[in-house]
Formats: structure tokens, C-alpha cells, sequence
């Protein structure tokens, strides 16, 4: 943070208020948050966001907003990632629904061409059938009539 601080771990400490994921935007007290950089011997020129009116009133040990800024730009980077993890899951869901759709919109043109060209062949041998009917018929009267005949 500034001179007096040196957080020897590293890690932003935890605050009374509660961890803000990501770039800090208002501390809780309702004032910006600056970057600043790090003077102390444990974090030489590492910059850190902290609550302005914090930092314009030197407060140390205080539960105004301070995080390092390498620390919430990762945490940027994890959101966008889940971020856009989640949306490529939205995009192959819809893919597949999309690529569910046609296919059953193929399937149901083929299965209509399928029946029109079935009851074609239906119809075709419906009259195949009555013309051999009829053939038979007049067979059968042919041969009643000469048996009469003869």
C-alpha cells in the first residue's frame, strides 16, 4: 500500500466489510478507490487500489478498500473466463437445438416424400388390381357363356 504498509505474504488482507472480486470501484465509505504504488521494502513499486479518502487521510489499519491491482485483474480474468465459458455452453446449446431442428425438419420432408410416393405406388396398384378384377370378371363371364354356348 503505501510506506507503512508491507505485507510481507503478499495478499491484500481481508477486510471487515467484505472482499470485493475484481477492480474496486467505491470503497464502502462511498469514495472512489485509487491506484497507488507501493514504497515499502517487502512490495517495492507494486501497485495497489485503496480508498481515496483513506489514502488522502494516511489511515492505516483501517477496513476501507485496498486490494493490489495484480490481484484484482486476475480476478477480472477468472470472471471473464467463467463469463465466457458459460456463454460457449449457450452457444453449443443452441447450436444443437438449432441442428435438432433441421434434422427434424429433414426428417419430416423425407418422411412426407416417403408416403406421397407410397400412396402413388398405392394408387397405381389400386388400379392394377381393379383392371385385373375386371380381367377376371370377364374371364369368368367368357367362359360361363360359351360353357352355355358349346
Amino acid at each position: 500500500m503505501s510506506n507503512e504498509f508491507g505485507n510481507s505474504s503478499g495478499a491484500s488482507s481481508a477486510r471487515a466489510r467484505g472482499r470485493v472480486v475484481g477492480v474496486p470501484k467505491r470503497c464502502w465509505c462511498g469514495e472512489l478507490v485509487v491506484s497507488l504504488m507501493s514504497k515499502s521494502t517487502a512490495n517495492p513499486y507494486r501497485r495497489y487500489f485503496w480508498c481515496a479518502f483513506a489514502a488522502e487521510k494516511r489511515l492505516s489499519n483501517d477496513n476501507h478498500t485496498y486490494k493490489w491491482v495484480d490481484e484484482a485483474l486476475l480476478d477480472e480474468v477468472e470472471a471473464l473466463s467463467f463469463r465466457i465459458g458459460k456463454l460457449e455452453q449457450t452457444i453449443l446449446a443452441e447450436r444443437g437445438e438449432e441442428e435438432r431442428k433441421k434434422f427434424e425438419e429433414l426428417e419430416l420432408k423425407l418422411e412426407t416424400g416417403i408416403c406421397a410416393r407410397m400412396e402413388d405406388v398405392m394408387s397405381e396398384a389400386k388400379c392394377e388390381v381393379k383392371k385385373a378384377l375386371v380381367l377376371v370378371v370377364l374371364g369368368c363371364l367368357t367362359m360361363v357363356v360359351l360353357s352355355k354356348v358349346i
